[in-house]
């Protein structure tokens, strides 16, 4: 699995010289912008040639990355958990934050009630909520009939065998 983009985005920057950033992460941009892995590949060797002699740091740094995960689009409706920042971390980042505003726990009791609530709002929101793929992008991906080859030639369609998907 790779590092996310914002990541990937701050560790390319410590390599790069602050005035030449805003022309890197445009060359970044253009890589993440690409339909299917073929394009990506021809425009990370398009963005290689030109940092290559400029930034030789910034060069190696991109050339490393190359392999990673996560630099093409997925399909419409889609987006990898790698793509974008860490749930982990948002969560993190949420517990954080309502801990903060209350400062001191009169005791370890109200310290669990509080992270408990947070959690229990974020499964919530996990279940009901956003999803890495959209039920339309499942259903389209879907196959719609499998020879079964093991009968008398009857058909099997994945509806028999994968119960429908509801929101």
């Amino acid at each position: 699995m790779g590092v996310c983009r914002t990541h990937y985005a701050a560790n390319l920057m410590a390599a790069t010289p602050k005035s030449s950033w805003p022309w890197v992460r445009a060359l970044l941009h253009s890589v993440y912008d690409q339909p299917d892995a073929a394009s990506v590949h021809a425009q990370f060797d398009r963005v290689l040639d030109a940092v290559a002699e400029k930034l030789p740091k910034v060069s190696e740094h991109l050339d490393h990355a190359r392999g990673r995960p996560g630099l093409h689009k997925l399909p419409e409706g889609g987006v990898a958990p790698d793509l974008v920042n860490n749930p982990s971390e948002r969560l993190d980042r949420e517990i954080r934050r309502r801990t903060d505003v209350v400062g001191i726990f009169p005791d370890r009791d109200s310290l669990i009630r509080l992270v408990g609530a947070v959690l229990a709002e974020q499964h919530d929101e996990w279940v009901e909520g956003r999803r890495y793929f959209g039920l339309e992008v499942l259903a389209r991906s879907r196959v719609t009939a499998v020879p079964d080859t093991a009968s008398s030639g009857e058909e099997v369609t994945s509806t028999d065998t994968i119960p429908a998907l509801s929101a």
